[in-house]
C-alpha cells in the first residue's frame, strides 16, 4: 500500500510540474511517467485518463486550501452576526487572501501549482478552466454571499464586476509572486515576500470593492 501511495504521488508531482510548463493540451501522457520513474500503466491504473490525473492534481492543494478560506470567512461572518453587525469588508478579504497568497511559500512545487491554475485563465481550451470552476465553486458561492452581507448598499451587478476585478488581480499577482514572470521586469525590481505583498494588496482591494 505504502508503494502505491508513493508511485500516486510521484505522478502527481510530474503531471504538476509538466502541466505547469507544457499546458494541459500540450502535455504528452508519456511525458508524465518518464517524469515520475514509473510505467505509463501506472496512470491508467491510479488515474484512467489524462483528465482525471488533471482532477486530481487540483484537487490535492485546492480541497485543503479551499477547507481553510471557506473555514476563515464563516468564522468573521459568525463573529458579525454575534455582535449584531455586517461582517467588515478588510477581515473577509484578510480570510480569503492569506491563505492565497501564503500557499505559495507551503512546498518547493507551489509556484508550478498556481502556474498551472493559471491556464485555467489564461489557455483558448477550457479543461483546465472547467475543472478548476468545479472545485472552486463552493468557494466562490460563500464569498458572494458574504460580500452580499458585508456590502448591501452596493447594486448586484456592481457588486459581481468588483468581486470578479478581484478575482482577475488575485490571479495576476500569483502569478507573478509564483512564477519567473517578474524576469522579464528587471527594469521594475518587485518584493515579492507574501507579508508585503498582502500588506501592499489589502488596502488596494478593500478600498476598490467598498468604494461609493
Amino acid at each position: 500500500m505504502k508503494k502505491e501511495i508513493n508511485t500516486k504521488h510521484k505522478i502527481l508531482d510530474a503531471a504538476q510540474y509538466i502541466f505547469a510548463r507544457e499546458g494541459f493540451n500540450g502535455t504528452s501522457l508519456r511525458a508524465i511517467p518518464r517524469r515520475a520513474g514509473v510505467n505509463i500503466a501506472a496512470i491508467n491504473y491510479h488515474f484512467g485518463s489524462k483528465e482525471a490525473l488533471l482532477k486530481a492534481v487540483l484537487e490535492r492543494h485546492l480541497i485543503p486550501l479551499n477547507r481553510v478560506r471557506i473555514e476563515r470567512l464563516e468564522k468573521v461572518r459568525d463573529t458579525a452576526r454575534q455582535e449584531g453587525e455586517r461582517p467588515p469588508v478588510r477581515d473577509l478579504l484578510v480570510a480569503f487572501l492569506e491563505p492565497t497568497f501564503q500557499f505559495k511559500d507551503t512546498s518547493p512545487d507551489a509556484s508550478d501549482f498556481i502556474v498551472l491554475v493559471g491556464h485555467a485563465f489564461y489557455e483558448p481550451d477550457d479543461t483546465v478552466r472547467k475543472a478548476f470552476i468545479k472545485l472552486i465553486w463552493p468557494l466562490y458561492e460563500i464569498i458572494v454571499d458574504s460580500f452580499r452581507e458585508a456590502l448591501p448598499e452596493i447594486p448586484e451587478n456592481v457588486l459581481m464586476w468588483r468581486l470578479h476585478f478581484i478575482f482577475g488581480a488575485v490571479s495576476h499577482v500569483l502569478h507573478m509572486c509564483g512564477s519567473e514572470f517578474h524576469s522579464d521586469l528587471k527594469e521594475f525590481p518587485l518584493d515579492r515576500d507574501t507579508n508585503t505583498v498582502l500588506a501592499l494588496f489589502i488596502p488596494f482591494i478593500t478600498a476598490g470593492i467598498a468604494a461609493k
